[in-house]
């Protein structure tokens, strides 16, 4: 009996066949070194025997095109990622094709369904949490990805860029407690996310290395967005015995805080002071001019776009996560507590 043909066998079923989990298989695959030599036997025989198709053996010719997938578009944030993949791909004559799924299990399918009808050379997921079902679908679509910012810290084989969320987050609130403040308040990002829990970390590292008791008094949660960062500004500073820096965790959202602090009749910085992370363009606009840290969003988009065209070429991806440096940038909310 001859192999069973390559369009019929998904990673799925050599993974059951091998007795491992599909994310391993695709280590196999992607040419990772993090298999045990017996299990990457018995899978590579797995794939001979079925006739599976690696890669770097793809019967079709590079197509050209990347997809880039987002959650949402409606940030600054989101442009500043598009401009570093747009800059990789056009160097390397690829064209983009960008699509936002909104958490939407229906609309991530139909992207999954527009994949797989006109052909992707590769795709780069920004915070996208594909479900485990969708993922096996790209799998099996041998459509190599990356994944910027991912959700989770999750065993995942998909390689992932991000940021030195931590030691931005440390950098920020030592900065304040350098200029004398010692009751600092930090708004935070969603929670389901590994930057907004690393940047929560930083935090209280960097509060609990000054001897400095973290308050869950002047943590308050928040979306990332300008509203989201409106209401948590006016539950910190609702009272009298308020912070007197906070550290917020995007940009987008500490001018919502500018814009509750004003409405408390409150002056950045004299009043409080205020430190941001992005750097996005209304960081260096906004009034006071934001100090904030910098996370290299159009790097890492460029080194995703490098990322992906690596595995289209069968090349060995030494590290599965890799973090860009963060940069603290002083400029003009921040000064010692009145």
């Amino acid at each position: 009996m001859g192999a069973t043909p390559s369009r019929e066998v998904t990673i799925s079923v050599i993974a059951a066949e091998a007795g491992v989990s599909a994310p391993t298989v695709s280590r196999v695959l992607n040419g990772r070194g993090d298999v045990a030599p017996a299990t990457r036997e018995r899978i590579e025989t797995l794939l001979r025997t079925h006739g599976y198709r690696r890669r770097g053996s793809r019967p079709r010719e590079r197509v050209g095109l990347l997809d880039l997938v987002f959650n949402d578009l409606d940030s600054p944030w989101a442009v500043e990622i598009i401009r570093g993949v747009e800059d990789a791909a056009h160097q390397s004559g690829t064209g983009v094709v960008v699509s936002a799924i909104h958490n939407r299990p229906k609309a991530a399918r139909q992207w999954l369904d527009n994949v797989r009808a006109r052909v992707s050379d590769g795709a780069i997921l920004v915070t996208t949490d594909l479900d485990p079902e969708l993922n096996g679908q790209l799998r099996d679509l041998d459509v190599p990805a990356v994944v910027i910012d991912a959700v989770g810290v999750p065993e995942l084989v998909t390689p992932t860029v991000g940021a030195t969320n931590w030691a931005g987050g440390l950098s920020a609130t030592e900065y304040l407690i350098q200029l004398g403040h010692r009751r600092i308040g930090f708004v935070e990002g969603r929670p389901e996310l590994w930057c907004s829990r690393a940047r929560l970390d930083g935090y209280r590292a960097g509060l609990e290395t000054a001897g400095l008791s973290v308050d869950p008094a002047l943590v308050a949660p928040a979306e990332f967005t300008y509203e989201s960062g409106f209401r948590a500004g006016q539950r910190l500073f609702a009272g009298e015995d308020h912070p007197t820096a906070v550290f917020v965790s995007s940009d987008q959202m500490a001018l919502g805080v500018y814009e509750a602090l004003r409405q408390r009749g409150l002056s950045v910085p004299d009043d409080v002071s205020v430190v941001g992370f992005d750097d996005l363009p209304e960081a260096r606009w906004s009034s006071p001019p934001l100090t904030t840290v910098r996370q290299p969003l159009a790097d890492m988009g460029r080194l995703a776009v490098r990322t992906v065209h690596r595995l289209v070429q069968n090349e060995t991806i030494e590290s599965s996560r890799v973090e860009l440096a963060t940069e603290l940038i002083v400029r003009h909310s921040t000064a010692p507590p009145p």
